[in-house]
């Protein structure tokens, strides 16, 4: 069985069209059909039903093309191992991380990972913590960057720390320049929070009803941008940690207040790999580059900086 047979397959049944698959490949629709033949010679029956609506996987295609994938992605990190033979000269990172919070963290990480190494590539994959967590038991990713990781067979947390979440609001805002505020001045204030499949609001929801509050913000988004350009409108206040609009309160546009100690808003955030599948020389120095930064991170919690009003 030659490998090109499977990567044809593989295009199939991720196309469901010899057509499509022929086009994104880059051959006749002939020249898929008959990889798709020997194949079927291979093992001796039929992959595929073909008819004037497309093709449908039998019984056998079914049980191909769940591991085909798999078998295809090996060999990719397998050649990523070999790249490894030239140092970090070439070679290709997959991350995913899951929800926007956790991107505006890692960016600054990978901006500066890259500017060290800037013949490595990096494809960053932004998906549910579920997601993100099979993507890499299925080896469709390298490393994983997730809060609320669920616990899936095939996935080793190399590193869980912690981020604390701030009132952060415009830099000019009346209470900008405390020290920290109490949930009830929360309370008080308009709010833009993540909707209710956020982990994140679930963690700001038990916390407010601890204290027998109720949270009624203004504003509900799953959108980090839309949070921070809110703030920035001083429509509202919202809470975040501070990390993920560090740029913002680095050019005096927000401020991130603490909330008082005994309340703050904590949530995990893990850094996760699979336990059976060795790293490449690249993304294990990320790795170990994102450990580094998350350790770091840990120590400037207890005194964050803040941008005066």
């Amino acid at each position: 069985m030659q490998l090109r047979a499977l990567m044809y397959f593989d295009e199939l049944v991720r196309t469901n069209s010899m057509r499509a698959a022929a086009e994104n490949l880059n051959v006749a629709a002939t020249a898929v059909s008959r990889q798709i033949e020997n194949l079927e010679h291979y093992f001796g029956t039929p992959l595929v039903e073909r008819s004037n609506r497309g093709i449908k996987l039998t019984a056998a295609g079914e049980l191909l093309a769940a591991r085909a994938g798999r078998t295809l992605r090996e060999l990719e990190h397998v050649h990523q191992l070999i790249d490894d033979l030239q140092g970090l000269q070439r070679g290709k990172v997959v991350i995913y991380a899951n929800g926007a919070t956790v991107a505006n963290l890692i960016a600054p990480v990978l901006a500066e990972f890259s500017l060290r190494y800037p013949k490595l590539r990096f494809e960053v994959a932004i998906t549910s913590a579920r997601e993100a967590v099979e993507a890499l038991a299925g080896a469709e990713a390298d490393l994983v960057v997730t809060l609320f990781a669920p616990k899936i067979s095939g996935v080793k947390v190399r590193l869980r720390s912690e981020i604390t979440y701030d009132v952060i609001m415009a830099a000019d805002h009346p209470s900008a320049g405390a020290r920290e505020l109490t949930l009830r001045d929360l309370v008080h204030m308009p709010l833009a929070l993540p909707d209710k499949n956020f982990g994140a609001r679930q963690a700001f929801e038990e916390l407010f009803a601890k204290d027998g509050l109720e949270l009624d913000p203004v504003f509900v988004t799953g959108s980090l941008e839309m949070l921070k350009e809110l703030v920035l409108r001083r429509a509202a206040v919202t809470l975040l940690p501070a990390l993920a609009v560090q740029r913002e309160i680095d050019a005096g546009q927000l401020a991130a207040v603490p909330i008082a100690a005994g309340k703050e808003v904590r949530t995990p955030i893990d850094l996760c790999v699979a336990p059976d599948r060795q790293l490449s020389f690249a993304a294990g120095k990320l790795v170990d580059f994102i450990e580094r930064f998350m350790r770091g991170a840990d120590a400037r919690k207890s005194a964050p900086k803040r941008a005066s009003a």
